[in-house]
């Protein structure tokens, strides 16, 4: 592909540079090869200027990067100045990489973002889709699952990540979007039909100057990325839900609200049933009967996210919500992996948060015949402000708790 094909839009090229031929884009130098464009992005440890020379070493033949940098690279070099180094590259990881599923939905939030777009995923599959989801967990697809270092990929491999997925003749994708991913302009260029967003609560402070700017950067989704046509869904029982429905319907969108206040899909009532879940629903001015194969009322929410997503995307109540009878976990969430030796069922959930981890021992607690014992730790380098709180609930809602490591990484 042409240099003027992927960052012409906005610029004009020199005609030598123009006529470039692109064999690839990275933002990191140790990825590039003859021909490539490298993105010198600047960085919360490093900045990416520093890894021009090893770029150029490599067979770097293009620089995008800040307007500063201009006259600091050889004439061989093209160099593409940019106010906004990061959505020039996603853009351009989008032309690279011209291929999308048909109908992606992205979902936000503290929690539940990676069950959502697991369960719609599996939503989609009941309904005779090949679908995927990525995300925490890695890409899952009707191919296999192949793993990721983020939550939300950088800009060229989740572009990357799609087009294989429209390759392979997925036609149905569900992603993750953080806030780190959201700030720095990761999901740009994605096509997408619908957002959700579930809830909010404190986390990532040691990265987001603060909680509102955490909260703008989520809401981000719909503000600016999810475009007029597309339809928002949100949790309508989750914290910063009056938020995410004003930012929506400020833009004009369409929105679904689903849950105990939703107006869509509104949960009615809960009956338990060992750890299923029996729920009465209300829909398209009828009641609906299903059960839920999974514990705890979060995962009811995270469903009716699911749910309304993929009423977002086109599909009846009536092809979606007999689909959640067969919905299974995904992995590590409140996931049942064995049983101690004097037979007490052991659970792994992800919970990160002090909301998470409130969230996860109050869905074991109506089946704890016994006590509750509770493990956790919290990662090093990261918000040490949410560690008294997570201690606090362990302390509050557990009958014991340990605390260990979480990946302390830097700290000792």
């Amino acid at each position: 592909m042409k240099l003027q094909a992927l960052f012409g839009r906005s610029r004009t090229l020199p005609k030598d540079w123009a006529s470039m031929t692109i064999r690839g884009l990275t933002a990191d130098s140790r990825l590039v090869e003859p021909g490539f464009v490298f993105a010198a992005l600047p960085g919360t440890l490093a900045d990416g200027a520093k890894f021009i020379p090893d770029a150029l070493s490599r067979g770097a033949v293009a620089v995008l990067g800040d307007a500063a940098l201009a006259g600091a690279l050889p004439e061989s070099v093209a160099f593409l100045p940019s106010g906004n180094p990061r959505r020039d590259l996603a853009l351009a990881a989008a032309a690279f990489y011209p291929l999308q599923p048909e109908t992606i939905a992205a979902v936000t939030g503290t929690n539940g973002k990676t069950s959502v777009a697991s369960f719609l995923r599996q939503i989609w599959a009941c309904c005779g889709f090949r679908a995927a989801n990525i995300g925490t967990t890695g890409i899952h697809g009707p191919d296999g699952h192949r793993p990721l270092g983020l939550t939300t990929p950088g800009p060229v491999e989740l572009h990357r990540a799609l087009h294989e997925l429209a390759e392979a003749h997925v036609t149905h994708a569900a992603l993750e979007a953080s806030s780190h991913g959201l700030e720095q302009h990761r999901l740009d260029g994605v096509r997408i039909s619908a957002a959700a967003f579930t809830n909010i609560s404190r986390d990532h402070l040691d990265y987001h100057k603060d909680f509102e700017d955490y909260l703008t950067q989520k809401l981000r989704l719909f503000t600016e990325l999810l475009p007029a046509a597309g339809r928002a869904v949100v949790a309508s029982d989750g914290e910063g839900a009056g938020r995410a429905e004003a930012a929506a319907r400020g833009r004009g969108l369409d929105v679904l609200t689903v849950g105990r206040k939703g107006r869509s899909l509104r949960l009615i009532d809960v009956t338990t049933s060992g750890f299923s879940q029996n729920l009465s629903l209300w829909a398209n001015n009828r009641q609906y009967k299903v059960t839920l194969p999974l514990a705890g009322e979060f995962q009811i929410e995270n469903a009716l996210v699911a749910a309304g997503l993929a009423m977002a995307c086109g599909l009846g109540v009536d092809e979606i919500l007999p689909c959640l009878a067969n919905l299974k976990g995904a992995r590590g969430r409140l996931e049942a992996v064995g049983r101690t030796a004097a037979g007490a069922r052991i659970f792994i959930d992800y919970a990160h948060t002090p909301d998470a981890l409130t969230t996860a021992m109050q869905a074991l607690r109506p089946y704890v015949d016994n006590k509750l014992v509770v493990l956790f730790g919290a990662g090093g380098d990261r918000d040490t402000g949410k560690r008294p709180q997570m201690g606090a609930a362990a302390a509050k809602l557990a009958d014991r708790v340990i605390v260990t490591d979480d990946n302390p990484r830097g700290e000792d």
